[in-house]
This record gives structure tokens, sequence and C-alpha cells, in this order.
């Protein structure tokens, strides 16, 4: 999920919101100032109603906010690198770039974000109270009981056993630490979840055929999400299992081409991207170390009258945005490392910071290979996926 706007950085954590979050802030203002609010607090004018719903929309879209942005601080606080927040149709995604390292690492992740929900809901529940206390009986007191409301709906409805909600990482962690196998309780949890998907699919079948209309479209939808993320989240899983235990070192391509960041675009393509077969090229300084990386897309991006003046480093992507690995790091690690990576490769250096080696979805998909010849039988290992087209998993999310 990608942010069309950038809403900038809170803690460190980029944060954005996806276009599709216009399409809910909608419903949710439309339903509020035509429906609810009327029919509950009657005798105000529709631009009164309208205040209050957007009002009411906005909060609400602050407080998953809040919800995602205590899973990403609690994750970087066990030692999780956070990529972003972002906000969309269906609630918030914060991506996390690596997996909890303990069962209990990973159930205080997954635990404070319905927490968080459930705080608030308590908390706008009191405001409320408060307010009627005072003798307010109006659309403030409609608003934030509305608040309360959904976010305690929210933080319930995360909590359900079943990937990729909250309440399926609290049980992937409780099977984790009693089988003490991380790979079977995500699967199991990612299990639990198509089931949970289906169900919401069916229910929102049902409504539709029996004239709920845009709620069972709603549910339906909400369901689909749910299969599609439980199904990626299990493959993930399988797929991070067939490469355990293998290091980078044993699938990269050593010693790559290096350019010279100071070479022009113009004699890069007659003297190199010519002869040579590869994609990317990482560029190094006069030590060896990496300044930079060049992607063919990149170079076809240079207008034909620039290229005799346009340097490489001018057009490379820099390398703080380069997956970078170790040759003994975990090669899953680096595979989510990777999500996010326009060309799916990672360069890979010695302790000194030297460019050592290359890994491309090549590589990867080679020791997939390799990893079915060791430990499946020959019918297993030939009707396997088609790992040509493999491209590096993503990393972890949660999602609302």
């Amino acid at each position: 999920m990608r942010a069309s706007i950038s809403l900038g950085r809170i803690a460190g954590i980029r944060v954005g919101i996806n276009a599709s979050v216009f399409l809910i802030v909608a419903i949710l203002v439309v339903g509020l100032a035509t429906g609810q609010l009327p029919a509950a607090y009657p005798g105000h004018g529709i631009i009164a109603y309208a205040i209050a719903a957007i009002v009411a929309a906005v909060v609400f879209l602050a407080s998953l906010l809040a919800h995602e942005l205590a899973h990403s601080l609690v994750a970087r606080r066990n030692g999780i690198e956070v990529e972003s927040i972002v906000l969309w149709l269906l609630g918030g995604v914060a991506q996390l770039r690596g997996e909890a390292k303990t069962p209990g690492a990973d159930f205080r992740i997954a635990i404070v974000g319905p927490l968080t929900s459930l705080a608030l809901g308590v908390g706008f529940g009191l405001a409320a109270g408060g307010l009627r206390l005072l003798g307010a009986t109006g659309l403030p007191v409609g608003v934030l009981t509305y608040l309360a409301g959904t976010n305690v709906l929210l933080a319930v409805f995360n909590l359900i056993p079943a990937a990729p909600l909250d309440g399926g990482r609290v049980l992937r962690a409780a099977l984790w630490r009693w089988r003490g196998n991380q790979q079977r309780a995500t699967v199991n949890a990612a299990r639990a979840g198509r089931v949970l998907g289906f169900v919401l699919i069916a229910l929102g079948v049902l409504q539709l055929v029996t004239g709920y209309g845009l709620g069972g479209i709603w549910l339906a939808l909400i369901g689909w999400f749910v299969v599609s993320a439980a199904t990626s989240e299990e493959q993930q899983a399988r797929l991070s299992g067939r490469l355990a235990g293998i290091r980078v070192a044993d699938v990269m391509t050593a010693q790559p081409l290096t350019l010279d960041a100071s070479l022009t675009v113009d004699a890069f393509v007659g003297q190199v991207a010519l002869t040579h077969r590869f994609s990317t090229y990482p560029l190094v300084d006069h030590l060896g170390r990496l300044t930079g990386r060049v992607t063919l897309n990149r170079v076809r991006a240079v207008p034909l009258e620039e290229r005799a003046t346009t340097r490489l480093l001018e057009i490379a992507c820099a390398p703080a945005e380069v997956p970078v690995a170790r040759p003994d790091d975990s090669l899953v690690e680096l595979l989510e490392r990777m999500h996010g990576c326009a060309d799916g490769r990672a360069v890979v250096v010695d302790d000194a910071g030297r460019v050592v080696g290359i890994v491309s979805p090549s590589d990867v998909a080679r020791a997939l290979e390799l990893a079915d010849l060791r430990f499946l039988g020959p019918y297993q290992a030939s009707s396997g996926p088609d790992l040509t087209t493999l491209s590096p998993p993503p990393g972890r999310s949660f999602r609302r």
C-alpha cells in the first residue's frame, strides 16, 4: 500500500495517506450527516450535521493513525525497522521491515494496537459522559459517542484470532511459544484468517441478497482483503521456511561489475551496457565502497542530448535507498529488507564496506530450486511454482 500524500513524520516514522482513504471519509461523512446524527440528535441544520460528521471522520482517521503508531513504536523498541505508516480505504498499514525475534516481542507488537484503540474508546466515552453530566446533549456528545463506539469496535474486531488481524498475531505468538515453531504458527494463524475472510464474504453476499445493499458490499470487501492478506502471509511463511539457514553468501553473485560514479551516461552505454548482460551496476569510490546503484531503467530515462554531460552519480539510487547485506546475513532477513526495492536487487558488502556481491531474484530462485532438490522428493520438486517470476516477499504489515 503506497502513500499518495505524505503527512510528514511522527517520531521519525514516515506517515502518509493513500488516495482511497478519501472514499471511506466520504462514506463516513455522508452516513453520519444524513443518517446517524440526524436520527439521534434531531433539530439541527444540514451544515451543522456535515461539520460534525467531518470532525468525526477526521478524528477517527487520527485514531487509526494512533493505532498503527503504537504498533510501530513497540516494533522499533523490539529492534524492528519501521518503513512507514499508510492510511487507506480499509484502515491503516504499518510497514515493518523484519520479524519479531521472540514470541514475547511478537505478542507485544500485536496487542498494543487493540489496547490503544480500546483506551481511545474509553477516553472518548468518558468525555461524552462528562458532557452529559454537564447538561450537554447535542452534536458534540454524538461525535464523542460515535468515536467511542468505533474505537471499541475496532479493538474487538482486531482481536479476532485470525491473520492478518492483530488477534492473528497474538494467536501466532501463543502457538510459537507453545510449539516453538514460528513458521508453523504463522501458517496456522493465516489459515484461520482465510476461514474468517470466507465467512465475511459469505455474510456480505447474504446481506446483498436480503436487501442490505452497501453493508453487504463492504463486508464482502473486507472479507476479500482478509483472505488475500492471509494467503500472502502463509505463502511468505512457507518461503521463509524453505530458505531457513541459507546465508547471503550462499546465493549472491560474487565480484559484480562495479563502476566509477563519475562515468558519463554516454560512456556507460557505449563501454558497459552494450557489452555486458547485467541490468544493475553498483557505483563505488576508490576504496570499493558503495556510493550508489545504477539500473538500465534509470539510464533509459536520460534524454539522448543530455547523456554526454550527465554522470552516473546524478541518476543513481542513493546508498541509503539500496538494500545492503553482509555475506553472513540470513537470506530471509535480506528479502524482508528488499521490500520496496525498485529492481529487487541488493548489494553485498564486506566488513570494510567494500562491494563483494549482488543478490537478484534469479539468485533467490536458484536457492529455492536447490532447497527443493535437497528437501523434497522428485515429484514435489518438479511440481512447484514457477520460480522465474519470483520477487522478494513483502515486509510484515499490520493492517486494519
